[in-house]
C-alpha cells in the first residue's frame, strides 16, 4: 500500500509581483556625475555571509556556497529560467541580492602595458559564502521546484545550491552540535571583526 504524507500548505502572502524583477545593467547615476572606478574589493567575496544567511519567507532558495562575483548575463539566467519554470498562480520569487554595483574595468584589446587604469568594462555583485541570493515561496512543495533551482544554481558562476528551511535548520543544527563537541585541543574560534 502506498500512502503519500499529506502536506498542508499554509497561508503565504504574495508580492504584488510575483517573478523576479529586471536588473539594470549598469547602475543608475545622477546626469553629473562620472561613474567611479574601483578596487577589486576582495574582501566583499571572503568568509562567510554574517546577515543574509536566513530565509525570509522560510520556503526555499538559492544559497552561494563560496564566494563569488555575480554578472548581469546571470541575473538575466536566473530571472528567464525562473520565470519560465514557475507557477505564477502559486508561486512567487524575490531577489535577495543587490542589482550589479561594483565596476570591474579592463584595458582596451592590443593595448601595451601602462596607460593608466582601464575603463569600466562591466559591473558584477559580490556575494560571500552561505549568501542567499534569491527566493522562492508559496504554494508549493520542494520537490516541485527542487529540479529548477538546481539548473540556476548549476549554472552560477560559483559553487550554489537548491535549500529549504529545514535544510537550513539542519544544517545550523548540524554546526552547533560540531562546536559543542569539538575533541580538537587545537582549535579554537577566532573572533574577526570588520
Amino acid at each position: 500500500m502506498n500512502i503519500q504524507k499529506l502536506v498542508i500548505l499554509r497561508d503565504v502572502e504574495f508580492p504584488d509581483k510575483p517573478k523576479l524583477k529586471f536588473i539594470d545593467k549598469v547602475p543608475t547615476l545622477p546626469p553629473n556625475v562620472k561613474p567611479p572606478k574601483m578596487q577589486k574589493k576582495l574582501r566583499l567575496m571572503r568568509g562567510p555571509e554574517e546577515i543574509h544567511n536566513f530565509l525570509m519567507h522560510k520556503q526555499y532558495g538559492i544559497m552561494a556556497l563560496c564566494g563569488g562575483r555575480i554578472k548581469w548575463g546571470h541575473f538575466e539566467m536566473m530571472r528567464l529560467t525562473i520565470g519560465r519554470k514557475m507557477d505564477a498562480d502559486r508561486m512567487f520569487a524575490i531577489w535577495r541580492v543587490d542589482p550589479p554595483w561594483q565596476p570591474l574595468t579592463r584595458q582596451g584589446q592590443g593595448q601595451r602595458m601602462g596607460g593608466g587604469k582601464g575603463a569600466i568594462d562591466q559591473y558584477v555583485t559580490p556575494v560571500k559564502a552561505g549568501r542567499i541570493i534569491l527566493e522562492l515561496g508559496g504554494k508549493c512543495e520542494f520537490k516541485e521546484v527542487k529540479g529548477f533551482l538546481e539548473d540556476v544554481a548549476m549554472k552560477l558562476p560559483f559553487k550554489a545550491m537548491a535549500v529549504s528551511q529545514e535544510m537550513l535548520t539542519e544544517m545550523k543544527a548540524k554546526e552547533k552540535w560540531e562546536e559543542e563537541n569539538n575533541q580538537n585541543p587545537l582549535y579554537h574560534e577566532v573572533p574577526h571583526s570588520e
